[in-house]
């Protein structure tokens, strides 16, 4: 009877550590995807910016216009930045 509960109590942390490396492993697929979508909009964002035949540099609210524009070329689903 004792090593019964014993095997229990041994199963219930493996299904804690089952539970905490799935918690932990999809953490890190979304950090990620958010370090993804950082480098995508800088680097749209730089190529935004290297397209000026003038060299001036554009406002915030242009620059959202731009990235919203890029990002549906791209095939994303994201919806557009709020201009304020």
């Amino acid at each position: 009877m004792a090593q019964r509960g014993q095997r229990r109590r041994a199963e219930e942390t493996e299904e804690q550590r089952n539970s905490r490396l799935a918690i932990m492993a999809q953490r890190g697929q979304e950090r990620r995807a958010e370090e993804a979508d950082e480098q995508r909009n800088m680097m749209i964002s730089s190529m935004a910016q290297s397209s000026r035949p003038d060299g001036k540099t554009r406002t915030e609210e242009q620059e959202i216009m731009i990235k919203n524009k890029c990002v549906y070329s791209v095939g994303e689903r994201k919806k557009p930045e709020k201009q304020t």
